[in-house]
């Protein structure tokens, strides 16, 4: 009997435990995540290595309009371009300031065509305009100023990384258009500009230099610009980089195809917009 009482009062026998899920330290959960942030970081890096590796060997596009940019980034450029100027809007005004955040001393951002402004005289400066036939057309200073004056206080962007508030004036390109009677040629597709000495020149898509903000400047702070802004007439033109608001204006035209352009032959973007 007492060996029956001790078979059945023994108390119930523990099932074998499976495996115990082992719960990390919190040194241990660190590590995990370091681990994975670095290997993350390495495939990424690698990554990021080889397909500069791949456009650095990819080969340069032929000299032409562009040049200087390897194949895949010129593609690349241009599709950015197409981009854009599907959303391009003259709606979209580029933001203004008041007058007194103007910078007091505007910054130069270049001086390619205008290296010579010591043998310049803009008293004998007058504006050619290439129209069909062979024909030009001239415009003194005097006459642009006589057209609607426009003031345009805005945030002016390099490509080198710096911007500054600055204050311009002059005549929009849409009103000089207007008044000389170029409404036909508006209908192009570009505009193309070049400073006298011929050493800079640019080319716009049209509706960015007819959007009402794009001037042919005269003025800076109220004055009359200074030789190393351009003097007697720039462009500014706020929808785009520094390097698109050409200085000292000497011949403007117009085509339906791309016309030459300065840094896009060294290999930037031909659009530069913002």
């Amino acid at each position: 009997m007492k060996i029956l009482n001790l078979l059945f009062n023994q108390p119930a026998m523990k099932k074998p435990n499976k495996k115990v899920k082992k719960e990390l330290t919190i040194e241990q959960k660190i590590s995990r995540r370091n681990f994975i942030s670095f290997t993350s970081f390495a495939v990424l890096a690698t990554g990021a290595f080889e397909g500069w590796r791949w456009l650095y060997k990819s080969p340069r596009e032929a000299a032409s309009i562009t040049g200087g940019a390897h194949k895949p980034l010129r593609r690349a450029l241009n599709k950015t371009e197409l981009f854009f100027r599907r959303v391009f809007s003259d709606n979209n005004l580029v933001k203004t300031y008041p007058k007194s955040m103007a910078a007091k001393h505007v910054r130069v951002n270049s001086d390619i065509g205008v290296e010579a402004s010591k043998k310049f005289d803009p008293a004998s400066w007058k504006l050619q305009v290439n129209k069909k036939g062979g024909e030009v057309l001239q415009v003194s200073l005097q006459e642009l100023m006589a057209l609607p004056k426009t003031e345009l206080i805005f945030d002016f962007k390099c490509v080198e990384g710096w911007d500054q508030i600055s204050h311009w004036a002059g005549v929009k390109f849409s009103d000089f258009i207007k008044h000389f009677q170029l409404d036909d040629y508006a209908k192009m597709d570009y505009v193309g500009m070049v400073t006298p000495d011929n050493a800079y020149y640019v080319g716009i898509d049209m509706p960015s230099a007819m959007h009402p903000q794009t001037l042919l400047a005269y003025e800076v702070n109220d004055k009359l610009l200074p030789l190393e802004h351009g003097a007697p007439l720039r462009l500014i033109i706020p929808v785009k980089y520094g390097i698109k608001n050409l200085k000292r204006i000497g011949t403007i035209t117009f085509s339906n195809s791309r016309p030459k352009d300065y840094w896009a032959e060294q290999g930037y973007d031909y659009y530069s917009g913002l």
